[in-house]
C-alpha cells in the first residue's frame, strides 16, 4: 500500500472542510440559524446600523414573534431571513444552507421553494379571483398540472374556510377574508417557513383575532412562522 504525504497547506484545507462540514451539520439541528447578523445602510454619506449582532434559531413548528418600536429594525431581520436582502456581516442559514451571499437568482429560488409571505395589505392582484391569486405561485413551480394546481388552490381556500368565495375577487372580499386568501397563497408551494409582516396591522381587532386564530392553527398543524408586529395580542397568540 502506498503512503501519502500530504503538505502543510493541505493539511489545513482538509482541517477547514472538515470544520465547516461539522458547522454545516450543527446547523441542520434547527430550521433557521442566524449568527452575528449586521445590516448597515448608507443615507447619503451616514452609515446607519439597522442591525448589530443579532442571533437567533427557529425550530421547525415555531411561531416567534418580533417586537419592537419603529426603527428598531424588526423588518430589517424579516427581510434578510425571507432572502428578500442581504447581510452587510454575519451567516443566515435555512434548513443547513448558507443564504447569507446569495446572488439574487439564487436568492428568488429559495423564496419560491422555501419562503411564504403574508403583508399588511395582502398584495393580492386585483383582476384576479381569489382561486387564480391562490395559484400564482404555483405556476413559477413548474411542479403541477393546470388541473393540479387548480385542486391545490382550491384545497388551500378550503383550509382558511374560503373555498365558497373562490370566484370572487379582492374588492368583492371583506378585508379579513382578502388576507385569507394571502395566507392560502402563501402555503402554495410547502413552504418551510411562512413570514408574516404585520399580518393584522390593516384589520379591525375582531377580524384580527379570527385571523390569529387561523395562523394559531396552522402552526398547530406543524406550520412554522415568524412575525413582526406592533400588535400586542400577536405576541399572546405567539
Amino acid at each position: 500500500m502506498e503512503s501519502l504525504t500530504l503538505s502543510r497547506e493541505e493539511r489545513k484545507k482538509i482541517k477547514l472542510e472538515l470544520k465547516q462540514e461539522k458547522e454545516v451539520g450543527r446547523d441542520y439541528d434547527h430550521l433557521i440559524v442566524v449568527e452575528n447578523l449586521h445590516k448597515t445602510y448608507l443615507l447619503g454619506t451616514t452609515a446607519v446600523a439597522a442591525l448589530r449582532g443579532v442571533d437567533l434559531t427557529i425550530d421547525k413548528g415555531n411561531f416567534i414573534d418580533i417586537m419592537g418600536p419603529s426603527g428598531s429594525g424588526k423588518t430589517t431581520l424579516l427581510n434578510l431571513i425571507g432572502g428578500l436582502d442581504t447581510p452587510t456581516r454575519g451567516k443566515i442559514f435555512l434548513e443547513g444552507r448558507n443564504i447569507s451571499m446569495l446572488n439574487d437568482n439564487d436568492l428568488a429560488e429559495i423564496r419560491r421553494e422555501n419562503i411564504g409571505f403574508v403583508f399588511q395589505f395582502y398584495n393580492l392582484l386585483p383582476q384576479m379571483t381569489a382561486l387564480e391569486n391562490v395559484m400564482v405561485p404555483l405556476h413559477f413551480s413548474g411542479k403541477l398540472s393546470k388541473r393540479g394546481k387548480r385542486k391545490k388552490a382550491m384545497d388551500l381556500l378550503s383550509l382558511v374556510g374560503l373555498n365558497e368565495r373562490s370566484h370572487h375577487t379582492p374588492s368583492e372580499l371583506s378585508g379579513g377574508e382578502q388576507q385569507r386568501v394571502a395566507i392560502a397563497r402563501a402555503f402554495a408551494n410547502d413552504p418551510a417557513i411562512v413570514i408574516l409582516d404585520e399580518p393584522t396591522g390593516d384589520l379591525d381587532s375582531k377580524t384580527g383575532i379570527m385571523i390569529l386564530n387561523l395562523i394559531r392553527d396552522l402552526n398547530k398543524k406543524g406550520a412554522t412562522f415568524i412575525s413582526v408586529s406592533h400588535d400586542a395580542a400577536v405576541t399572546e397568540f405567539a
